[in-house]
């Protein structure tokens, strides 16, 4: 049975918006009437083809990152109390604040009523549930063990969000000071410093190399800054251009990797979340190859989703995965280590998982212990920084009191 969006007014003039199911608009209105209402305007949410939407779906994302860890949660807490799926859906149609949440609920109640599974609802909507999160859910539903997985799901999302926003805030402080810094400096290179040129452009006497050096990077900046900052954002578009040629990207990506923090931090990163996503696939019953191909795709470094890829042929071919791992050397020994382990005592699922945890709190701990450092540095550089430039102000003013007397 589809689900309809409507609008309508009730007895007493207000605007009442909402879903419902029924077999058809036609009936959709009939339900509305019995219930008082007169209906303005009904629309199918569900079964509509995909040319009617977006490329990618009949609607545009409604669900973000964050919004979609916290509707696993209330989903999985619903299934895992002994609530059916439709049910806990229509629940969470019920209780949505958003009318496009409370919509995309009613589609996926209404696909699961009409005999879909879970997976297959989910599937119609994939800019809101990526692959791998139908590919779990598919595993669930068939092990039988759907809350279990639902339950998995939420902690993994909830972790990345965790991880994301700890290195968003190591990274935002000195994001904002370098910028305040770059701005304070234009605004005295450009401004401050041209005032006092103009003050001593007559003098017969001469300025002060700093001085002279300021003059000279101030002339600079404001008969050229406009160029620079058009050759940035022109060098900026060819890269991001250039980005989009895998070739191209994989080696930017493997030099990105050998940087000497940066680059730890990025495999870091990219093994927890590899290892994490395996994880919770292996450990939902889909097979290691199925889940070694979905586990590669969630790498955002393409030089390791490079690795990875070669590493699922040698499993192909009948290596253990551990070994696969430990031919790749751009993956942290850490995780090949884990891997064995889980081998060698049958627990591969939950070792995985532990070499995730642990990467990700390496991780943690080198974003904050960079953030730390930066910080500092990057005011000690800004005072620095304004400090000559006050110099260069200030030495003609002592220079020309030490000519008058």
């Amino acid at each position: 049975m589809p689900a309809y969006s409507f609008t309508a007014l009730d007895d007493q003039g207000q605007t009442r918006k909402g879903t419902l199911e029924a077999d058809s608009a036609k009936s959709a209105r009939t339900q509305l009437r019995a219930q008082s209402f007169i209906p303005l305007s009904v629309q199918v949410l569900a079964g509509r083809p995909l040319a009617e939407g977006s490329a990618r779906g009949w609607h545009s994302r409604v669900i973000n990152s964050n919004e979609l860890a916290i509707w696993t949660r209330q989903l999985a807490e619903l299934v895992s109390s002994g609530l059916p799926l439709e049910q806990a859906l229509g629940s969470l149609a019920e209780e949505s604040e958003s009318e496009a949440h409370r919509n995309l609920n009613a589609a996926l109640r209404a696909s699961v009523n009409g005999g879909t599974s879970f997976a297959k609802a989910l599937e119609q909507h994939p800019l809101e549930f990526a692959d791998i999160y139908v590919a779990v859910v598919g595993a669930g539903e068939q092990s039988g063990h759907l809350s279990l997985v639902l339950v998995r799901l939420a902690e993994d999302l909830e972790e990345r969000q965790v991880l994301k926003s700890k290195l968003l805030g190591a990274a935002l402080y000195p994001a904002i000071v370098s910028l305040v810094a770059v701005v304070i400096v234009l605004f005295l290179v450009g401004y401050v410093v041209p005032q006092v040129a103009h003050v001593f452009a007559g003098s017969k006497h001469a300025l002060p190399f700093l001085t002279v050096a300021m003059m000279a990077i101030s002339d600079f900046v404001r008969g050229y800054g406009w160029l620079v900052a058009l050759l940035l954002a022109a060098g900026s578009a060819l890269l991001w251009q250039m980005l989009k040629n895998t070739a191209f990207r994989e080696r930017w990506d493997a030099a990105w990797l050998n940087l000497p923090i940066l680059g730890k931090l990025a495999r870091g990163y990219n093994a927890a979340r590899f290892a994490g996503t395996l994880s919770m696939l292996t450990a939902a019953g889909v097979p290691i190859l199925q889940a070694l191909q979905a586990a590669a795709q969630t790498l955002s470094n393409q030089a390791l989703k490079r690795d990875a890829l070669d590493a699922l042929v040698l499993v192909r071919e009948g290596a253990p995965l551990a070994a696969a791992l430990a031919q790749k050397k751009r993956f942290p020994g850490l995780l090949s280590m884990f891997a064995r382990l889980g081998e060698q005592t049958g627990q591969l699922p939950s070792m995985l998982d532990r070499a995730a945890k642990q990467l990700s709190t390496e991780v943690q701990r080198r974003a904050m212990h960079l953030a730390t450092i930066l910080e500092p540095l990057l005011i000690v550089v800004m005072g620095l920084v304004v400090m000559l430039i006050v110099l260069a102000v200030l030495m003609p003013i002592i220079q020309l009191n030490q000519w008058v007397k």
